[in-house]
């Protein structure tokens, strides 16, 4: 049996979720693997996702583990069977293996709900802005790194306008809106870009300004993904060196607190619909963007 040298998240994630099960029904791994015909070898190596697993032997699996969620069932098929090959694999090798394995969820998600600090959420990004962000990260250092880099983050927004969109919720600290990556011009063009997008229907955009009040101490950005029709959530965060993908019951609830409770303290959402200040009580987002647009830029 031919063990992985490289594992994709989504190979992980069906891994520990096989593992929580089988816990949770509590099955030692013989117990467990000797009720499928399984060798227990070959168990504890898809448990680690070193290995794969047959879809018939998946779903004996959750037969043994009582799994009566079909939809939940259903999803773990699914990163069973999924190749992980997609419009991704063509950036195999020139960029992490981190950010392939966002790109891969992604086009598998129904909802994004994000929190930035500093940046204007990359799904929401224009090139240019895109790119000085990179310009001035020292982990790409080529010009053709930088361009490989700004292109993917480019084919990622594509899921924004896909005949299936997903549901995306930003909440964005008014910090991000004062950044000048690329310069005033960019700066501007980007907040521009914003409210363009805060029309479309499946996206929300909130702005959390400086002055609000019961914002958590912790306060690191982070992104949650519900994918596979709303069985899977994931929490993901960017860190210096790498990318971590969360996914334990604690951290879902977790982040999930956390992105209710920033929503709570946020203003309301962008409404690009209503212009004028006449027509809107009290402040909102709209009119932080562009009272930055106007007196910053």
């Amino acid at each position: 049996m031919a063990l992985r040298t490289v594992i994709t998240e989504r190979q992980r994630r069906l891994g520990s979720e096989l593992r929580k099960l089988r816990e949770q029904a509590g099955l030692s791994i013989n117990e467990a693997s000797s009720r499928v015909g399984m060798g227990a070898t070959h168990l504890s190596h898809a448990e680690a996702a070193r290995t794969a697993i047959a879809f018939d032997r998946l779903r004996a699996l959750m037969q043994a583990y009582e799994v009566r969620d079909e939809p939940y069932a259903d999803a773990l098929a699914s990163l069973s069977e999924d190749k992980g090959k997609g419009w991704w694999s063509g950036y195999r090798g020139g960029l992490s293996p981190a950010a392939l394995d966002l790109a891969e969820l992604e086009s598998r998600t129904c909802s994004i709900r994000s929190y930035e600090s500093l940046f204007i959420p990359g799904i929401l990004q224009l090139e240019d802005y895109t790119r000085a962000i990179f310009r001035a990260n020292d982990t790409v250092t080529t010009p053709e790194g930088i361009d490989a880099a700004v292109n993917f983050r480019l084919r990622r927004q594509k899921v924004l306008t896909s005949d299936d969109p997903p549901e995306v919720h930003a909440v964005i600290h008014e910090a991000a809106l004062h950044m000048r990556f690329g310069g005033a011009s960019v700066a501007r063009k980007q907040l521009l870009r914003l409210v363009e997008l805060a029309e479309l229907p499946h996206v929300r955009i909130q702005v959390l300004p400086f002055t609000a009040e019961g914002v958590s101490a912790v306060n690191t950005p982070f992104c949650l993904l519900t994918s596979h029709g709303g069985a899977l959530e994931t929490v993901q965060m960017d860190h210096a060196d790498q990318s971590m993908f969360l996914h334990t019951p604690d951290s879902i609830a977790q982040y999930q607190k956390q992105f209710d409770q920033l929503c709570s303290i946020a203003l309301p959402p962008v409404n690009a619909k209503v212009t004028s200040s006449l027509d809107r009580e009290g402040r909102d987002s709209l009119g932080l963007i562009q009272y930055v647009l106007y007196s910053h830029y």
